[in-house]
C-alpha cells in the first residue's frame, strides 16, 4: 500500500513507518521543512505540509490507499502555560483541518484517514471502567481531544473512511513517560506518584503499531477505537511492576503537592484515572501481543 503519514519522525510515527517499509509499503512522510521533502534515505518520500498556516501539497497525496496523522505538540513536553496549551490545541486542530480538507478535494482520495485521538478524550474517570460509548470530559485535554476529532469531518463527509486511535500511555523506554521513568528506576529512584490509586492506561508500542496497522486494514471500522492494553493498572501497579522486572526498590514516592507545583495544571492528567478498555479492538478479533503489565513493562525494557 501507499501510506502518508504525519508525525513520523515522533516516538509513534517513526515505529510506524520502520514498520511499514520493512513490510514492503510505500510510506509518504508529511514534513514541515523544505530540505526534507523528496526521497529519503529509508526509502520513503517525503512531502511538505505547513499546518499552522493551512497549507498542504495536496497533489502529492492523490492515489494514496491510507493516511495516518500523528501529528501534534507533545502534551508532556513543557509545563501548560496559557501560550501552550494553545500551541497543543492547535496543532492538532489546525493539523486535521488542513489535512482533512485536502483529503476531501483529491479526485483520488484515501480509503481510510486514522485521524489520532487519546484517552484524555474521557476526562477524568476515576474507577469507572470505561469504553469507546462513554461520553467526553470536561477538562483541558478532554476539549482539546473534542476538537480534534471533530475537525476531521471534512474527510468523512467525502466518503472517507476515519478512525480515531484513542491512545494511552505508550510505555516504550525511547520515548513518551518511559524515556522519563524508566531512567529513574534503573537507579532504584522509582516510586509511586500522588495516591498511586489512579488508573494509566498502559500499551506496548509494538501493540500501539500493530493495532493502527490493524485498523488501517478493517475496512468495517470508523469512529473511535481505544488504543490501551486490555488490563488497566494503577501507577502503583505500574511503579510495582517496573521494580520487579529491574529488581530495583520503588520506595519513594512524589506527593499530589509536589506534582503540582513541579507540573501547575498537566498535573491534573499526572495523577488523573483514566480506567480505559479496547473493547472495539477485542470485539474485532485483534490480539494483543503483551497483554498483561509485566508483559508491557519487559517489552519496554
Amino acid at each position: 500500500m501507499r501510506i502518508a503519514v504525519t508525525g513520523s519522525t515522533g516516538h509513534i510515527g517513526s515505529a510506524l513507518v520502520r514498520s511499514l517499509l520493512a513490510d514492503g509499503h510505500q510510506v509518504v512522510r508529511l514534513v514541515r521543512r523544505r530540505s526534507r521533502t523528496g526521497p529519503q534515505p529509508d526509502g520513503s518520500l517525503g512531502v511538505g505540509w505547513n499546518p499552522q498556516r493551512l497549507e498542504i501539497d495536496a497533489p502529492a497525496l492523490e492515489g494514496l490507499d491510507a493516511v495516518v496523522h500523528l501529528a501534534g505538540a507533545g502534551v508532556g513536553d513543557r509545563r501548560w502555560t496559557e501560550s501552550y496549551k494553545q500551541e497543543i490545541r492547535d496543532s492538532r486542530v489546525l493539523g486535521t483541518e488542513t489535512l482533512a480538507g485536502a483529503l476531501a478535494g483529491l479526485k483520488q482520495p484515501p480509503k481510510v484517514l486514522l485521524s489520532a485521538s487519546a484517552v484524555g478524550f474521557y476526562g477524568q474517570t476515576g474507577d469507572r471502567v470505561i469504553d469507546e460509548t462513554a461520553p467526553a470530559g470536561d477538562d483541558f485535554l478532554a476539549r482539546v481531544c473534542v476538537e480534534w476529532e471533530s475537525a476531521a469531518r471534512p474527510a468523512a463527509d467525502a466518503g472517507i473512511r476515519v478512525v480515531h486511535p484513542r491512545t494511552g500511555m505508550v510505555l516504550d523506554r525511547h520515548g513518551g513517560a518511559g524515556a522519563r521513568l524508566l531512567p529513574l528506576f534503573r537507579l532504584g529512584l522509582g516510586g509511586r506518584l500522588a495516591s498511586g490509586e489512579q488508573y494509566w492506561s498502559v500499551i506496548s508500542l509494538a501493540d500501539e503499531v500493530a493495532a493502527m496497522r490493524f485498523l488501517i486494514e478493517q475496512e468495517g471500522i470508523s469512529g473511535p477505537v481505544n488504543l490501551a492494553g486490555p488490563v488497566p493498572a494503577t501507577n502503583r501497579e505500574l511503579t510495582e511492576a517496573l521494580g520487579r522486572a529491574l529488581h530495583r526498590p520503588t520506595v519513594f514516592a512524589v506527593p499530589r503537592f509536589a506534582l503540582d507545583i513541579a507540573l501547575g495544571e498537566m498535573a491534573v492528567e499526572v495523577a488523573g484515572s483514566h480506567r480505559v478498555l479496547p473493547r472495539r479492538l477485542l470485539e474485532t478479533g485483534f490480539r494483543f501481543e503483551h497483554g498483561d503489565l509485566d508483559a508491557i513493562v519487559r517489552a519496554a525494557l
